[in-house]
């Protein structure tokens, strides 16, 4: 399969995913995106390569980025975010500063939660609905995520961001207490 068909049909099947998750019919998406419907029609069923412009668009209207709408990992997407590049956005010379730690888009509710896992202990959490995203934080120890059965290592000061519809546990296999912000965006019920 040519690079250009891998996209074709990755746009297809994400356009659909995030047309369906926002709860809008094709209609409501072409009068959003100023788009026609057969167009999206054909962009759904992998039949035509859009251009840049309407791609951008079709992402505007469903509030993703071109990158979202692109993306052809097929898999549960984990991305680790080592500590040294999380991104400053500004500082200051008395030392303030923040820190832009991992980011996801947010279609629903967002929950934010505190965690501190003793050494050896683990929790297990059953797949969430479709579209739920979580972003971990490290604050102190080591987690060890394995989502989908695949182990990830986070350290502290690192952070890592997945999607949660699939069975996940947050594990600490270190020697030291295990501490971390998490935070859980559900979709929102249409």
């Amino acid at each position: 399969m040519s690079d250009l068909d891998l996209l074709t049909q990755s746009l297809a099947r994400n356009v659909r995913r995030w047309r369906t998750e926002r709860g809008f019919t094709l209609d409501a998406l072409a009068a959003r995106a100023g788009v026609s419907r057969g167009m999206l029609i054909q962009i759904e069923q992998a039949r035509t390569n859009p251009s840049i412009g309407t791609v951008v668009k079709i992402g505007d209207a469903l509030g993703v980025s071109v990158p979202t709408l692109l993306d052809y990992e097929r898999g549960p997407k984990v991305r680790i975010v080592p500590a040294d590049q999380a991104v400053r956005l500004w500082h200051t010379e008395g030392g303030s500063y923040n820190r832009l730690l991992a980011g996801t888009e947010a279609p629903g509710p967002l929950e934010m939660w505190d965690w501190r896992l003793m050494p050896g202990e683990s929790s297990d959490s059953d797949p969430h609905p479709a579209g739920t995203v979580e972003l971990v934080h490290v604050t102190a120890g080591e987690l060890t995520l394995t989502v989908d059965g695949v182990e990830h290592r986070v350290p502290a000061g690192a952070s890592a961001s997945f999607e949660a519809n699939t069975p996940h546990t947050y594990g600490n296999q270190g020697d030291t207490p295990m501490e971390m912000i998490m935070t859980v965006s559900v979709p929102p019920v249409h």
